[in-house]
């Protein structure tokens, strides 16, 4: 190896492929956020979370060997897959109506703030997996580092407001 070659091989730069990816991610949710708004960009991450959320609902099905999750599998899932991707859920509070989470870390890390686009990911994962396990979910991003926040709080209401006087949210129901 040339002295160039090994010189540069020895820089302190922090780059690694998670690292390269969040930078991406990123910068790809603001860039659609600069040039078709926050409400555009989140639509386009909406899809993107649809489609995860399909796979990895049907992923821990198969490996649970069951055809639909319980209220109880539902939220232990919802906890474990944010562990697996470096996030840090909790459940604060759970009843037949809600759902409560609370997040001490995101799993974009500190590359999600300024980027609330990327908080559909989790809005649409969690949807998707608690409608089509338990037949419906709104899910309502109360808080979120991506926002300023010190943690995220996510409710996952599991039944249909009965009035026009919900607090605002995605609503997901079983495909």
């Amino acid at each position: 190896m040339s002295n160039a070659a090994e010189a540069v091989r020895q820089l302190p730069v922090q780059l690694d492929r998670d690292r390269f990816l969040r930078q991406l991610l990123r910068e790809l949710a603001g860039t659609l956020q600069e040039v078709v708004g926050l409400e555009q960009a989140s639509g386009f991450v909406s899809v993107v979370g649809q489609k995860i959320g399909d796979s990895l609902n049907d992923e821990y099905r198969s490996r649970l060997q069951v055809r639909a999750l319980t209220r109880e599998q539902v939220i232990q899932v919802l906890v474990d897959l944010k562990r697996r991707i470096q996030g840090d859920f909790y459940v604060i509070e759970e009843s037949d109506e809600k759902i409560v989470l609370g997040n001490h870390a995101c799993p974009f890390g500190d590359m999600v703030r300024g980027r609330q686009a990327l908080c559909m990911m989790t809005s649409n994962v969690f949807g998707v997996i608690t409608a089509e396990n338990l037949g419906y979910a709104r899910v309502v991003i109360e808080e979120a580092i991506a926002q300023g926040h010190a943690g995220c709080r996510v409710v996952v209401y599991l039944k249909p407001p009965p009035d026009e006087g919900a607090p605002a949210g995605q609503e997901y129901f079983k495909g």
